[in-house]
């Protein structure tokens, strides 16, 4: 894993979950150790309106823990209900937590390569529907990280399991004084939840 992402990982495993929130995402535990003991594929789609941030957020952090704890075989992907763009607090909050990013293209939805480790594959992230054509269509997890695309998306296709896991929207904070600050604190929030996750697995 990246140097600085290193030391941003010491500073989450140190971030303690709440009971409350480990009950929420028990569900996302077993549905990766099942998955483990049957040695078959993990596909995880993080899904929120726009896939903008948090949904991002998600995949991103998700990746890089089932990497950190040697969990095989998982594919994460990031969708909305309508597609906009990822947006640039996300990328730039990342890179102050220790990823490397490569902006791929300059359209009005940009793709960026992030990395997490020197060698491994860099996830590639652009907005887009829960449905693209890049996601998965089947065999995999919606995991809803907002209210709104959980109650307007009453149907996933393909999904085997809808699990909502829900984070507040770093947007709120948006052209305040409080930004920075607000985006590192959720995406620290969603790095500690997945950092539990993938702790709880057990290989085979």
């Amino acid at each position: 894993m990246l140097e600085n992402l290193t030391k941003t990982l010491v500073e989450i495993s140190k971030i303690a979950v709440p009971n409350e929130r480990k009950e929420v995402l028990q569900p996302l535990v077993d549905y990766i150790q099942n998955k483990v003991n049957s040695d078959q594929e993990i596909r995880l789609n993080f899904i929120c309106t726009h896939n903008s941030r948090r949904s991002h957020l998600s995949q991103i952090w998700a990746q890089s823990m089932a990497f950190h704890f040697k969990i095989q075989n998982v594919f994460c992907y990031s969708g909305g209900t309508e597609a906009t763009a990822m947006f640039p607090k996300v990328g730039e909050t990342l890179v102050n937590q220790g990823f490397q990013i490569q902006q791929l293209s300059k359209t009005e939805n940009p793709v960026y390569a992030v990395k997490y480790d020197d060698n491994s594959h860099p996830i590639i992230c652009f907005s887009k529907t829960f449905d693209d054509g890049f996601n998965p269509k089947s065999n995999f997890a919606a995991i809803m990280t907002c209210s709104s695309a959980d109650e307007g998306c009453p149907f996933i296709a393909g999904a085997e399991v809808r699990l909502p896991i829900r984070y507040n929207d770093p947007k709120a904070f948006d052209g305040t004084e409080l930004m920075n600050e607000k985006y590192a604190e959720r995406s620290l929030e969603i790095a500690s939840e997945m950092y539990y996750v993938f702790s709880q697995i057990k290989k085979n």
